[in-house]
């Protein structure tokens, strides 16, 4: 049995840094502590439950059942000692000064920001938002780190524990191409498709992936006669070519605001794709973050779409 006037504040922020980091070192910089005070912590917690709480592995430190079993417990305390005991300021969005920092693919930024500024404009005029760009794989030390505060879009990489996901909607795929375009007079079927000179998008996002995937596994080759790097280019390119562009769904709507383009369903089918929010557990109960997911989520969170696929 533990004694609980054995344990005291800086042992249960070392364990929770421990669990969000899984590193020593980490977690020492997180707590602005050094790598021997972590550890001395660690040391004193793992006598007091008589359990090695965190297990060195190639990953770093593993969590032991005991560990896993106490986390959401001791976050709970750490919370309400911040939040109500050394009374944190509760966030009111209209009156608040602060900037959130959203990653998003170049979709996320035609599909999301509109709304956000219209919405921040109205009910939190001192907030700002700064979209970034990152690679697959970075977003997850960005998050735990709090350089970002939401991830938005496709990112399908997200698989350690301590991070949370919110599903907001399913996309899928359908072609964009100049309104004059010979294949808006004839049927665009299959055969159409194939026939078509296209253009692709390879970016940091990874949407594109998903339905290069799916035409390969349908045995569909298309000629590809130009790749770029962005989305936005698209509506440019089409309106002096005879290219035509598959991309989401959601991205072909805001492109045809924007552009002398239209939409044509995919006469191939379309694979789905799931749009979420992320972010770190240790913002999970960060009034901000919360605010913000809850705000994203209100606009944008639908139903998933029926899947098509080629008949």
């Amino acid at each position: 049995m533990i004694d609980p006037k054995q344990i005291d504040l800086p042992m249960l922020r070392v364990f929770d840094a421990l669990m969000q980091t899984r590193h020593v070192t980490q977690a020492g910089v997180n707590l602005g502590l050094s790598q021997p005070s972590v550890s001395f912590a660690l040391n004193k917690l793992r006598a007091l439950t008589q359990d090695e709480l965190f297990v060195r592995s190639p990953g770093g430190m593993t969590p032991t059942p005991l560990a896993q079993q106490m986390a959401d417990t001791v976050r709970q305390i750490l919370d309400m000692v911040d939040n109500d005991l050394l009374g944190a300021p509760r966030f009111d969005p209209a009156s608040a000064q602060r900037s959130f920092t959203l990653s998003m693919s170049d979709i996320g930024e035609i599909v999301f920001l509109p709304y956000l500024t219209r919405q921040l404009r109205a009910i939190a005029p001192n907030i700002s938002v700064q979209a970034i760009s990152l690679p697959p794989l970075a977003h997850e030390a960005a998050l735990l780190s709090g350089d970002v505060d939401l991830s938005v879009g496709y990112y399908p990489d997200f698989k350690k524990a301590n991070y949370y996901q919110q599903f907001l909607y399913s996309d899928n795929f359908v072609c964009v191409m100049r309104k004059d375009h010979p294949l808006t007079t004839r049927p665009f079927d299959p055969a159409a498709f194939v026939e078509a000179d296209h253009l692709v998008v390879k970016s940091e996002g990874r949407s594109e992936e998903v339905f290069e995937r799916y035409l390969a596994g349908h045995g569909v080759k298309r000629p590809v006669k130009l790749v770029i790097p962005h989305f936005m280019s698209i509506p440019h390119v089409l309106r002096d070519t005879d290219l035509i562009a598959t991309v989401p769904r959601s991205c072909a709507a805001a492109l045809a605001r924007a552009g002398d383009v239209v939409v044509q369903e995919s006469p191939v089918g379309s694979p789905l794709f799931e749009i979420k929010q992320h972010w770190h557990a240790r913002f999970h109960r960060d009034e901000p973050n919360c605010w913000l997911r809850g705000l994203i989520y209100e606009a944008f969170a639908r139903p998933p779409r029926p899947h098509k696929t080629i008949s």
